[in-house]
């Protein structure tokens, strides 16, 4: 198949496609979702998993080798055994993970793996279970950390641990992390706070990437590792240590110039970018009867329209890009 079509109008190839199951989350993150809430998108609304199916499959003839399964909080969806089974059976995808806040994991990590996942990352902002529950107002902590013991006995190729670093907020554990993970295949990935609607970001609560850097180098001695050109973190290794760290420095380093990520709305958009507001609207075009080949032109549309850069975080900021957790992480 010619894959001329998810290259972009800077050369960029996309080759990862990030689909958001639901926009439905069983946590609140302060970070996430607007305190006062949000509205669910009804049923209806929904790409049913038939769609979804059909939608990656169009990706993956084309040449998209990785798919992520995002939210919300994707164990929410219904047929999501199904859904993993049937897509990690795709000829030519390598790789099927999914990003998940692990409540579900202690019960259902193995099952997962069985079914085709390779790898998983797990949101936790915090390892004090008062503080996890003031981030995420929900008192489920120690569902979460049998979720991780669950998932490293699965033995997932990959395992990840998301930490969205606030300054006040959670920004004295850095070094926490770090010793927790540090005897298990495990990569701490450190993130810098990102704007979205609602999130209540401002520079003020961000903490760059080389101030975490240097706060973990001040007891250990990190050593790069080698990265595909187009990953979103820099990765390094710890001399002693069996786990790895890594930053996502979307804010003060972006990796604009290698992305290859597009992404699938839980409600049918395609959006080139996280944070580009504008969106591609494939679900109803699908359910007027499109075939796969004006669904590829769909795609290529969003892709022609996808911007060389985001803009800077204060610009972000102020944006009418929709909430992440409506978006899909």
């Amino acid at each position: 198949m010619n894959e001329d079509w998810l290259v972009d109008r800077f050369g960029r190839r996309h080759t990862y496609l990030r689909i958001s199951l639901t926009d439905r989350c069983n946590l609140r993150c302060t970070y996430c979702m607007p305190a006062e809430g949000l509205n669910w998108q009804p049923a209806q609304n929904q790409l049913t998993n038939d769609e979804l199916l059909r939608i990656a499959r169009v990706f993956v003839d084309a040449g998209v080798t990785r798919i992520r399964l995002t939210g919300g909080e994707p164990t929410l969806r219904s047929g999501l055994e199904n859904l993993i089974a049937e897509l990690s059976s795709l000829p030519g995808l390598q790789t099927l993970a999914m990003t998940t806040n692990g409540l579900t994991l202690a019960e259902k990590a193995s099952v997962y793996k069985l079914l085709g996942l390779n790898g998983i990352n797990i949101s936790v902002d915090s390892l004090q279970p008062e503080r996890y529950f003031a981030i995420t107002r929900r008192d489920e902590f120690q569902k979460v950390m049998a979720g991780i013991d669950a998932a490293l006995t699965a033995g997932f190729e990959t395992l990840k641990i998301n930490v969205v670093v606030m300054v006040g907020v959670n920004d004295d554990e850095v070094l926490s992390f770090v010793d927790r993970f540090k005897d298990v295949p495990i990569n701490v990935r450190f993130i810098e706070f990102m704007p979205f609607k609602g999130n209540g970001w401002s520079d003020t609560n961000l903490v760059p990437y080389r101030q975490l850097k240097a706060q973990i180098e001040e007891f250990y001695t990190l050593r790069p590792l080698v990265r595909d050109p187009s990953a979103v973190a820099k990765d390094f290794a710890i001399k002693g240590h069996v786990g790895t760290v890594s930053f996502i420095t979307s804010m003060t380093d972006s990796f604009c110039a290698t992305c290859n990520r597009i992404r699938l709305t839980s409600d049918g958009s395609i959006k080139s970018c996280l944070f580009f507001n504008h969106e591609i609207r494939i679900r109803d075009f699908m359910r007027a009867g499109a075939s796969d080949a004006d669904l590829r032109e769909k795609i290529r549309e969003a892709l022609l329209l996808k911007p060389e850069a985001h803009g800077i975080p204060e610009e972000l900021a102020q944006s009418d890009n929709r909430s992440m957790i409506q978006i899909g992480g």
